[in-house]
């Protein structure tokens, strides 16, 4: 049974195992897996940690959750397609290198025509009114262009994947959710320099503003995650202050 951890590791636990179950062949592929008060009483939580586990399957690849109907194992093909276990920090690591080599090449090879398009996608990032939405589909497409643009469809078919990742992924896309709500002005002022780079045919130099993009993002994820972890310490703190200050007035009348 799971035992004491906090909501995030729970379902992740109960991810972990049922990936398991399904690869050893105990739920084979169009079986359909137990249903929520089985699996909660299986592993020893709550139904709301059995519902987030499933979200996580589905959007890894593994299942397909039918409304009345319950979750599904998906066939080999589609397993086969199916989403790696990965952190946002393991997606930013992998864009640094295969998105900076990917602009190295773009540089050499970019269009006066190109060039106008990654602009207005910047300008579109860059704009005060911009929804959140709007910043995000630009900076999804100015990535992939340049990915299209390096004229090596290996580099484009790796960054389309570590896209549908970042966007599919529920840890991972709130993870880059978060960070990128905050940092709007930075992202526009990378991009502008990476597009610099791009147009001035500097191979090392887009190369280098496409690596500084993702170290400052990575950076801004692992400070999130230290902030995250400070203020789950002293929530816990404060509870054990509060217990504390109960028990020792509860003796005080006594």
């Amino acid at each position: 049974m799971i035992r004491a951890m906090s909501k995030k590791r729970l379902y992740q636990s109960v991810v972990k195992d049922l990936t398991r179950s399904i690869q050893l062949g105990e739920f084979p592929p169009g079986a359909r897996l137990p249903g929520e008060r089985e699996l909660a009483e299986r592993f020893g939580v709550s139904r709301v940690t059995v519902r987030e586990a499933a979200i996580a399957l589905e959007a890894k690849g593994l299942i397909t959750v039918k409304t009345g109907s319950g979750a599904y194992v998906n066939t080999k093909a589609e397993i086969d397609g199916a989403l790696p276990d990965v952190t946002a920090f393991d997606v930013t690591a992998a864009r640094a290198v295969i998105e900076a080599e990917a602009a190295a090449l773009a540089a050499a090879r970019i269009t006066p025509e190109e060039a106008l398009e990654l602009k207005a996608l910047v300008a579109e990032m860059s704009r005060s009114d911009a929804t959140e939405k709007s910043a995000s589909d630009a900076d999804r497409a100015f990535h992939m262009s340049i990915a299209k643009i390096s004229g090596n469809p290996v580099i484009e078919h790796c960054v389309k994947l570590i896209w549908r990742m970042r966007d599919e992924l529920p840890e991972v896309k709130a993870a880059y959710a978060r960070v990128c709500h905050h940092d709007s002005d930075d992202r526009a002022n990378e991009h502008g320099a990476i597009l610099t780079a791009l147009v001035s045919n500097n191979s090392s130099g887009a190369r280098a503003a496409m690596r500084n993009h993702f170290h400052r993002l990575f950076e801004s994820m692992l400070e999130a995650t230290e902030n995250d972890a400070l203020a789950e310490l002293k929530k816990r703190s404060q509870l054990h202050r509060d217990s504390f200050l109960a028990a020792t007035g509860a003796v005080s009348r006594v």
